[in-house]
């Protein structure tokens, strides 16, 4: 039953991967924790299990979703290669201060940034300030980084942090998405990386975990975020998603609400 859970939480994963370029980890890690808790693991664990694995599987999500973008010119590679250093930094030092967050605190946080994000998407704020050029290298590498540790300790992929970051510099929608979902790969493979070695002394872990990512979990998620992911991205270069994100916002106030409140 677990593995049915997982492989349609990758479904809904990808799709919104490709279609918003936030990499998923909205939906999987309060869906992953939900998970945990009623399997009964350890609650001093399950939420760092979650967003470490979620991580994990954004890893194949944007392989995919950037797969898609590139074949129609959308990613900006310049500007992602010049975060990239950043992002990766950040991602591997943010997934070592969130190991190091209790539990409860982490589900706090988790679900405050999901009250923000589902106001953002309500609204439909990007601040757009087109008269400001994107910084050089060296303030990339800086913005990288505090994307990179951010959306690890979030667990995502780092778009919600992305697109409105590029689209306040005057970047197209488009490419902003398809740049962010790009970014989306070393942030989680530098913050997965960072989870599974936060927690590999950690003795409360179930069976099949490599430090703070459940591989079961992750293999599940991952077989068919792939497909949905593509699908996803093809939409967002073809319909319009304004009722589909308030419909997503609607569910991050729940999972916001569950989360600050529900414990």
């Amino acid at each position: 039953m677990d593995y049915v859970l997982y492989l349609g939480l990758g479904c809904f994963a990808g799709f919104v991967a490709g279609l918003f370029g936030i990499g998923g980890g909205m939906v999987i890690v309060p869906v992953l924790i939900y998970s945990f808790t009623a399997q009964g693991l350890d609650p001093g664990v399950l939420t760092h299990l979650a967003v470490g694995t979620s991580l994990a599987t954004i890893m194949v999500t944007s392989v995919s979703a950037v797969l898609a973008h590139h074949k129609r010119g959308a990613v900006l590679w310049p500007v992602v290669r010049n975060l990239a250093p950043g992002l990766l930094v950040g991602a591997f030092a943010g997934a070592q201060v969130a190991s190091m967050i209790p539990a409860r605190a982490l589900q706090i946080l988790i679900g405050s940034f999901a009250f923000l994000t589902a106001a953002q998407m309500f609204t439909g704020w990007k601040g757009k300030l087109g008269h400001i050029p994107l910084p050089g290298r060296q303030g990339l590498w800086v913005a990288g980084g505090g994307i990179g540790s951010a959306s690890a300790i979030f667990g995502i992929g780092g778009g919600t942090f992305t697109v409105p970051y590029l689209t306040l510099h005057g970047v197209a929608m488009t490419n902003a998405v398809a740049s962010a979902s790009a970014c989306g790969m070393p942030i989680a493979l530098a913050g997965a990386v960072g989870f599974m070695t936060a927690g590999m002394h950690t003795a409360q872990l179930p069976s099949g975990s490599w430090g703070f990512v459940f591989l079961p979990a992750f293999i599940g998620i991952s077989a068919t975020s792939l497909v949905f992911a593509r699908l996803g991205a093809q939409l967002a270069h073809r319909l319009p998603a304004d009722l589909l994100k308030k419909l997503f916002a609607c569910l991050l106030v729940a999972v916001g609400i569950s989360f600050v409140w529900g414990h």
